[in-house]
């Protein structure tokens, strides 16, 4: 199975995956929007992989079957001051 990757222009760390190259027919056009132009990252072979750097490949696979796009976005910004907090808390606690 072949996956056209391609990178976000407005949204930093942000990928789509698709299974043809330039053929973004499976997305929504409101992703699109806010996506912007996407720009052409690769082509790689998902069955000769075990693993993908920042995605989960079986859902990749799974979602280029349906949807047929996978979106690709940044993980959440950890909420420094709520960890501080709760550690606090769990100390005077303990």
């Amino acid at each position: 199975m072949l996956c056209a990757i391609y990178r976000s222009p407005k949204k930093d760390s942000t990928y789509l995956y698709i299974s043809k190259k330039d053929d973004f027919s499976s997305v929504p056009d409101a992703l699109m929007s806010t996506f912007g132009t996407p720009q052409f990252v690769m082509v790689i072979k998902l069955d000769e992989r075990r693993k993908l750097a920042q995605a989960d490949i079986e859902k990749v696979r799974a979602a280029l079957v349906a949807p047929g796009y996978y979106l690709q976005v940044p993980p959440p910004v950890p909420n420094l001051l709520e960890m501080y907090k709760a550690d606090k808390a769990a100390k005077s606690q303990g």
